[in-house]
């Protein structure tokens, strides 16, 4: 037994999900759409060309694609890497419910989502959070973007103190507010208290989204900003990873994710290119049996939500780029598994995430050039814990 190495790729979804025309999101294909808007230069804003993504290449993102979506871009290799396709069975297509799927929780009732009506948050609820909280009022009650909402009301912030409340196609609350001015202690309180009040309604998070700047022309979100989920709603693999004596290292937002439950310690707060070496650093002093657990969100908060298709396929360059010196400190008997949570397609209509399928690259000796198919979230986790020694929660191991 080796070391276990999960990492999500936060957003990377391959199309293909047989019901995302239940969420609008029917011909949605995030890696598929930027892979093929390089190829035509149309991405081509700090970069240029076709996706240049050796690394995942051949680990078999491409093959990933094709098993999902039927579309094959010329010239892809695959040569060292086992991959499949995942399907999401859980209701929902956020970050949360993704994860908690991937390690073994399947919910089919999915949480509660606002409809798109203005004032979007009950009357009662709001009321309660201003006199509990100590506010005088709110900003926003829509539902937006983050940019968007913060240029529509940061002004109106500054000059009422009143913290800006908006929401998305995902069951959260979101509350943006200046990190100076605000306070970024008295932010977290807030958002703390929203999910206590907003919990009956299971709303499944708040996110408390601070900024900085002093009008709306120069306005920006910090890195400060902090999820409050509500916990698992039953036992996860990281539960029994822990509860086995072994451990399960996070890196990036994978303690808000799920609630520091199962999570012996977790690095965040930081741009995923430092989390990335950050993550060499935890993989290198962790014990044989641990497991080592990343979401890199960026592709997702920077680059799926505002329709960046060329800030996106840069980012995945550069990520492709650092495998390299991921692979190097890996034994031959380490099992590293890639995949995502959700789709989010930059050249998608909207801002919201989108319901895909999500490709699953493997590395480990035992596992090379082989196509698994169509498998499910929670098989992922299956296959994970069983290398570690741990009985899964849900799922088939796929060996």
């Amino acid at each position: 037994m080796n070391k276990g190495i999960l990492i999500v790729l936060d957003s990377l979804g391959v199309g293909g999900a047989p019901d995302a025309s239940k969420y609008g999101d029917g011909e949605a294909n995030t890696f598929g759409s930027i892979a093929l808007a390089c190829k035509k230069g149309l991405a081509n804003k700090g970069r240029e060309g076709p996706l240049k993504v050796p690394n995942l290449e051949e680990l078999g993102i491409y093959e990933a694609l094709k098993l999902s979506t039927g579309i094959t871009i010329n010239g892809a290799r695959y040569d060292t890497g086992a991959y499949a396709v995942a399907q999401q069975i859980s209701e929902g297509k956020d970050t949360p419910t993704g994860h908690h799927e991937i390690m073994g929780i399947i919910d089919r009732e999915g949480w509660h989502r606002f409809e798109n009506v203005e004032p979007v948050f009950p009357k009662d609820k709001i009321q309660q959070l201003c006199m509990r909280g100590n506010i005088e009022g709110i900003l926003g009650d829509k539902h937006s973007s983050g940019e968007k909402i913060i240029f529509e009301f940061g002004d109106s912030h500054l000059k009422t103190g009143f913290p800006i409340l908006y929401t998305s196609a995902d069951s959260v609350l979101q509350i943006a507010v200046h990190q100076d001015i605000f306070g970024l202690n008295r932010l977290y309180e807030l958002c703390q208290l929203a999910l206590e009040i907003f919990s009956c309604l299971r709303v499944q998070r708040v996110i408390a989204r601070p900024f900085l700047g002093d009008n709306k022309d120069n306005f920006f979100r910090t890195k400060a900003r902090k999820d409050f989920i509500l916990p698992p709603i039953s036992e996860t693999n990281c539960d029994r990873i822990i509860s086995s004596g072994r451990k399960c290292l996070g890196i990036g937002k994978i303690g808000d994710i799920f609630s520091n439950r199962g999570i012996t310690s977790s690095i965040f707060g930081k741009s995923d290119s430092l989390l990335f070496e950050d993550m060499l650093d935890v993989i290198s002093d962790s014990m044989e049996g641990d497991l080592i657990f990343a979401n890199f969100v960026e592709f997702d908060t920077l680059y799926g939500h505002k329709r960046d298709v060329s800030g996106y396929a840069k980012a995945l360059e550069e990520f492709d780029k650092k495998l390299p010196k991921l692979f190097s400190i890996l034994d031959e008997e380490d099992l590293l598994i890639i995949t995502a949570d959700h789709g989010n397609d930059p050249t998608f209509h909207g801002s919201d995430h989108t319901r895909e399928q999500v490709p699953v690259l493997i590395r480990n000796r035992n596992f090379n050039n082989k196509n698994y198919g169509l498998i499910k979230f929670s098989d992922i986790g299956a296959t994970m814990s069983n290398f570690l020694g741990v009985e899964p929660v849900n799922g088939t191991i796929i060996r």
